[in-house]
């Protein structure tokens, strides 16, 4: 389970305020099969979940309209408070007592992983929304693209 941001950084004639330079390099080396004018987009792995079904199956409701068929699908900034706010709210059931089942629940499934409400279940929440909340906290420079995020699964 992935959440990736992708930010179009492609030089536009018609915008000669907004140049990006781009320079690929591996172990201190320039990949000279790589052509830094047609470089469009830079994707960031920015999350990776393993097992955290309940994760997954809050993306799969909230932002792929049902459909669990490993596609990437765009997520909004919104949503993404959304989830963090949710993984928050889990946090403090833990800390009250309670049983977070009915805001974040578990989903069984093929390579999904355990459903009890566990260490590990609340780790994962606890992750997720800390991740989140420092991502919408990025700033970008004046003028620049902020990016999209990209969540996707794979089985």
């Amino acid at each position: 389970m992935y959440l990736t941001k992708s930010t179009y950084v492609q030089n536009w004639a018609h915008r000669p305020d907004v140049k990006h330079k781009v320079r690929v390099t591996m172990n201190n080396k320039t990949r000279k099969d790589i052509k830094p004018e047609r470089v469009s987009e830079v994707i960031e792995d920015v999350m990776y979940w393993r097992k955290a079904n309940h994760i997954h199956a809050w993306f799969v409701e909230n932002c792929q309209d049902g459909e669990d068929n490993c596609q990437r699908t765009h997520v909004p900034r919104e949503k993404l408070d959304e989830l963090a706010t949710l993984c928050e709210e889990v946090l403090q059931f833990k800390a009250d007592g309670k049983s977070p089942d009915e805001i974040l629940p578990t989903q069984a499934g093929f390579f999904f992983g355990a459903t009890e409400y566990d260490e590990y279940y609340y780790g994962q929440c606890k992750e997720t929304a800390e991740v989140i909340r420092e991502l919408l906290k990025e700033n970008n420079p004046e003028g620049t693209y902020s990016g999209e995020f990209y969540y996707q699964s794979s089985w």
